[in-house]
C-alpha cells in the first residue's frame, strides 16, 4: 500500500491543513533543520485571516520577517539562532528563558495549540519517524490539539521514541518546498586550528575510556567525536549528535557499554551535523535510540549516570569560572538550552567532569579580544555557575577548577588565556582577588 493510502482523508493541501489554526493560538514549529518550509509558507499565506497567533521555534530556516507577518504572527523562542538574532533586535522575538525539562511536560511559558513537524511516511503499521530532528516533538505532539505532518520520504528511522501515529496526527501534506537545510558552519583557520588543539586536549586528558560523554552544540565542541578514534567502549547521551559518533559506533569505539541510563544505547534527541555517510549507520540501528528534548535534558535521569563529561562552549569566561554561553553583555545571542542542565549533572556524578572549552579569543570588528575575562560584562548572562565548571580549555590547555579557591582559579584561567591579555588579566585578578 502507498502511504498516501495510509493517510487517506488526512491528506491534503497545505493551505486546507493551515486552517486547523485558529485566532489566538500558539504554534509550534519543528526546530532548525526539521523547519517544516512548505507548512511554514502556508501559515505566512493565512497571516491576513489571522489574529493574535504566537509561533514559537527555534533557529527557524524560514523568512518569518515578511510584510505585515508580525501584527499577526507574533515569535516566540527559548533559543536564537542566525535568523532570528536580527529580528530579536528589531523587538519582532519573544524570548522566553528556559531551563527546566522533565520529560514529557512542557517547559514553563511553552504552550502548544498547533504543532507543525516534518515526518516520514507512515510505515505499514501506520508509524512516522520524526528523522533526526525529534528535539521536542512527542512532548509538543501531546499538548497539541492539532498536529500538522509534512511528509518526506527520505527520512531514517531509529529506536527511542522516535515515532508517531498516523491516529495522532490531524493533516498530512506533501511538501512543495525545498526541504530545510543547515548553512555549513564558516571558520577561519585560526579558529580551526585552536579548535583542533581543544579537541585533541580534551580528548586525551580529559576523556576516559567506558566514559558517558555529551558533546554540546558549537563550533569547537561539535568537532570533538573525530578526535576520540583511540578510545574504547564510550557512551553517548546527548541533545544532538554530531558528525562523527555514528563512525565511531561503527568502528566499535562507542559501545555504551558502561552506561547507567540506556546501557548499550546512543541517545540523543537527534543529529545536527551528521555526515551523509552516517544516515546509514544510524538508520534502523537499533543502538541508535532518539528521545524527546524533555528526556534527555531530564536532571532527575542525567544525576543516575556514572562517568559522565560535559563538554560545553563559551563565549565567555570571568576569572572565577562563570561561563557566559548565550549573551553579549545582555543582549540574547543564543539560549541556555541544556548547557546548564548538563553542566550541574556531569559536576554532580561521581567521577563527572564538566568541561567549558573556548578560544582563547576571538577577532572581533578587526580587534583581538580575550574570552577570558575579569569579570563578565555587566548584564551577561551566566549559562554554567562557576561552582559546576571543573575544566575550562582553550588553545593554550587545561585549566583545573574543581576543588580551587578563587585566587587558584584566576592564576589557572590565565595560564590558558591568549598571552597578549595575560599580564592584564593578572593585574585585573590581582585587584580583585589579591592574586
Amino acid at each position: 500500500m502507498d502511504w498516501r493510502e495510509r493517510c487517506g482523508k488526512k491528506l491534503m493541501s497545505a493551505q486546507d491543513a493551515l486552517r486547523l489554526v485558529r485566532d489566538g493560538d500558539t504554534v509550534q514549529v519543528n526546530w532548525l533543520h526539521a523547519t517544516p518550509v512548505t507548512l511554514c509558507d502556508a501559515l505566512m499565506a493565512r497571516r491576513h485571516e489571522l489574529r493574535e497567533v504566537k509561533v514559537c521555534t527555534i533557529g527557524p530556516l524560514f523568512h518569518w520577517d515578511q510584510p505585515e507577518g508580525d501584527e499577526v504572527l507574533r515569535l516566540q523562542t527559548p533559543y536564537l539562532g542566525a535568523t532570528t538574532r536580527p529580528l530579536m533586535a528589531k523587538g519582532k522575538v519573544d524570548f522566553i528563558p528556559v531551563m527546566y525539562y522533565r520529560h514529557r511536560e512542557l517547559p514553563p511559558g511553552m504552550v502548544c495549540d498547533v504543532y507543525l513537524t516534518p515526518v516520514s511516511p507512515p510505515d505499514k503499521h501506520g508509524y512516522c519517524s520524526f528523522g533526526t530532528g525529534l528535539f521536542m516533538s512527542k512532548t509538543m505532539a501531546a499538548a497539541a490539539r492539532a498536529v500538522i505532518a509534512e511528509v518526506h520520504e527520505d527520512y531514517i528511522r531509529t529506536g527511542g521514541e522516535n515515532y508517531i501515529h498516523v491516529s495522532e496526527i490531524a493533516a498530512f501534506v506533501e511538501p512543495t518546498a525545498p526541504p530545510a537545510v543547515l548553512p555549513p558552519t564558516v571558520r577561519t583557520e585560526e579558529e580551526i586550528a585552536a579548535t583542533e588543539v581543544i579537541c585533541t586536549l580534551v580528548a586525551n586528558e580529559l576523556i576516559n575510556d567506558g566514559d558517558t560523554i555529551q558533546i554540546g552544540l558549537g563550533s569547537v565542541s561539535s568537532p570533538l567525536a573525530m578526535y576520540l578514534d583511540n578510545k574504547n567502549d564510550l557512551g553517548i547521551h546527548t541533545e544532538v549528535i554530531p558528525g562523527g559518533v555514528a563512525r565511531l559506533v561503527e568502528k566499535g569505539v562507542i559501545t555504551g557499554k558502561y552506561k547507567t541510563i540506556n546501557p548499550g544505547k546512543v541517545v540523543a534527541s537527534g543529529g545536527i551535523g551528521v555526515f551523509p555517510d552516517e544516515l546509514a549507520i544510524i538508520d534502523g540501528n537499533p543502538m541508535f535510540e532518539f528521545y524527546d528534548f524533555t528526556y534527555t535534558d531530564d536532571l532527575r535521569l542525567l544525576v543516575n549516570q556514572k562517568n559522565y563529561v560535559a563538554v560545553n562552549n563559551a563565549m565567555a569566561v570571568d576569572l572565577g569560572g562563570q561561563a557566559c554561553s548565550e549573551s553579549i553583555g545582555p543582549v540574547m545571542y543564543t539560549g541556555t538550552g541544556g548547557q546548564a542542565i548538563f553542566t550541574i549533572a556531569a559536576a554532580y556524578c561521581n567521577p563527572g567532569r564538566a568541561v567549558i572549552v573556548t578560544p582563547s579569543s576571538a577577532v572581533v570588528h578587526g580587534r583581538r579580544i580575550s574570552r577570558i575575562v575579569p569579570m563578565l560584562e555587566p548584564g551577561s548572562v551566566v549559562t554554567a555557575q562557576r561552582a559546576f565548571v571543573d575544566y575550562v580549555v582553550t588553545e593554550y590547555g587545561v585549566a583545573s577548577l574543581r576543588g580551587k579557591s578563587l585566587r587558584q582559579r584566576a592564576a589557572a584561567l590565565i595560564e590558558v588565556a591568549h598571552p597578549d591579555f595575560r599580564a592584564e588579566l593578572r593585574k585585573e585578578a590581582q585587584r580583585i582577588y589579591h592574586l
